[in-house]
């Protein structure tokens, strides 16, 4: 798997993850919250599935890699 996801995607993805899940445990919405667990994961992996099908990539391509 490579790194699809950048360094601000990553922290926003984090973010909305634990206010999604913070949201579910205070009752104000319902267990569709915990779907806040998928953000947080891609953002710790640094890899989005759907990015992948869909083409896109938010992080630098690394030259070391020869990639371009």
């Amino acid at each position: 798997m490579k790194a699809n996801v950048g360094t601000a995607d990553r922290a926003l993805r984090i973010i909305a993850g634990v206010i999604l899940i913070a949201l579910t445990l205070s009752n104000t919405i319902g267990p569709w919250g915990w779907l806040g667990v998928v953000p947080i994961l891609t953002g710790l992996f640094r890899f989005c599935p759907a990015y992948t099908l869909l083409g896109i990539r938010t992080c630098p391509v690394d030259s070391a890699s020869g990639a371009k």
